[in-house]
């Protein structure tokens, strides 16, 4: 990734701008974004076409001064000393408007996620998701389904990827369970320490800030490019107390809409980089716990990590743009509610898509004597089992998925095995495994008719 380019000053441009341009510029009424509505970086808008008899640094220059009286500044500075400021610009209403809509009060539509029965299932889904994604982000090189099978079994982390995918998974547990608590820098380092456990080169640097000896900078590797250069260490524990502050002051004088504060909260992080390894993890589980402490309750269910993965260059860019740009925000934010929405509407196709599929199973058995006979996590297994021929289910990673009893595993599992017929019942070491035969549809159809027979009680 290469720097994007700085923007020129607007001293020099405004010197050379006389009565009559300056009047035709600024009598324009032309806002913060351009003609399309888009708020855009210097190094983008350079390209394009202004408004006719424009140069491209009157462009600039208009949409600069729209910008700035815009600006709501932030009680944080960059290491130079600048204040952070953004700009709330139409389209940032409107996608905060549809968050709030679809992240915090449309309770009754998603009854997966709302039934009881069902929602520890998907819950536990999206925690595993998130922590896959989040670490493939910083590296980690294990596939999604060694790492689920990790998780869901409760196995041992083999090597590096799998300890950090195993980390962010306890992380984000850590964060649910503190999520209605007010955010403090020990929450933080603790945090910090739950991510890093075990992978970093010195294991006293988990939970601990960098200090003034660590040399600390982001670089592109590829293009050989210093990125980002964090405040100094000294910095470091006032900052986080600040931070932490703005993160609990929900009822402070200036109104700041919850979901701009946990992506400023992301943002800083990011910015002070107070750890020598792992900030990007921090910074993302961050976020989670502004949501969920502002009682966006839809956010544990969907990954942002998924989503920014698919095109990372974007998500490093704002952090440039940015810091480029007289320490804006707001091209952060727009990133960052952009990536917020795909993952809501991945979450509810996601739903819709496994809804669908569950039909498709109940409607195989419409009609049958097995109708009934069976719960939503014994469904789960034959819809998976139906794409996953050979597939092998133990009792401790039904358990997990489900967040249900030892017990209530073993029950659903013996049910369909002993039963029903429908999964065959292998001795694993000194545990019982349970196979997915390749034949299960054609399994069903035997199990009714033996049903029907009077020979299955």
């Amino acid at each position: 990734m290469k720097l994007p380019l700085s923007p020129p000053a607007l001293g020099p441009l405004l010197s050379n701008a006389d009565g009559n341009k300056f009047a035709r510029l600024f009598g324009s009424n032309l806002g913060p974004t351009d003609v399309e509505g888009r708020y855009l970086h210097w190094d983008k808008l350079r390209h394009l076409q202004p408004p006719e008899g424009w140069t491209s640094e009157d462009y600039w220059l208009v949409l600069k001064f729209a910008r700035r009286t815009l600006y709501k500044k932030l009680p944080f500075t960059s290491k130079s000393g600048v204040q952070f400021q953004f700009c709330m610009i139409d389209s940032i209403y409107r996608d905060l408007h549809w968050i709030d809509q679809n992240a915090a009060g449309r309770i009754g539509m998603d009854k997966p996620i709302t039934n009881p029965h069902t929602r520890d299932t998907y819950l536990v889904s999206s925690l595993i998701e998130e922590a896959i994604s989040s670490s493939q982000l910083e590296g980690a090189s294990t596939t999604r389904n060694v790492a689920k099978e990790m998780l869901r079994q409760g196995k041992k982390p083999k090597d590096h990827s799998e300890q950090m995918i195993f980390n962010n998974y306890q992380a984000m547990q850590f964060i649910r369970e503190y999520k209605q608590e007010k955010l403090t820098p020990a929450m933080i380092l603790q945090l910090h320490r739950l991510l890093t456990e075990a992978t970093l080169d010195d294991a006293n640097k988990a939970g601990q800030y960098r200090d003034a000896g660590d040399d600390i900078h982001v670089v592109d590797a590829s293009e050989s490019v210093l990125l980002h250069t964090p405040p100094e260490a000294s910095e470091l524990p006032k900052r986080v107390e600040y931070l932490c502050r703005f993160a609990n002051d929900l009822d402070g004088k200036e109104f700041i809409h919850p979901v701009i504060r946990a992506i400023i909260l992301h943002f800083m992080i990011g910015y002070d980089h107070p750890f020598i390894d792992g900030n990007g993890r921090t910074a993302r589980a961050l976020f989670y716990w502004s949501m969920a402490n502002q009682q966006y309750w839809l956010m544990e269910f969907i990954s942002i990590s998924r989503i920014i993965k698919q095109a990372p260059a974007q998500y490093g860019r704002a952090y440039l743009y940015t810091e480029t740009d007289d320490n804006d925000l707001t091209y952060f934010i727009i990133h960052q509610l952009e990536v917020i929405k795909k993952a809501i509407n991945a979450l509810h196709e996601h739903l819709e898509r496994k809804a669908t599929e569950l039909h498709s199973i109940e409607k195989r058995l419409d009609g049958s004597v097995l109708q009934g006979q069976l719960n939503h996590r014994q469904l789960a297994i034959l819809r998976h089992a139906l794409d996953h021929p050979n597939a092998i289910y133990s009792i401790q990673e039904h358990q997990s998925a489900h967040k249900i009893s030892y017990q209530t595993a073993r029950t659903d599992l013996l049910k369909l095995a002993d039963q029903f017929k429908i999964l065959s019942k292998r001795k694993y070491g000194n545990l019982f495994v349970f196979v997915a035969p390749p034949d299960l549809g054609q399994k069903l159809i035997d199990v009714e008719k033996i049903y029907q027979n009077g020979e299955l009680r």
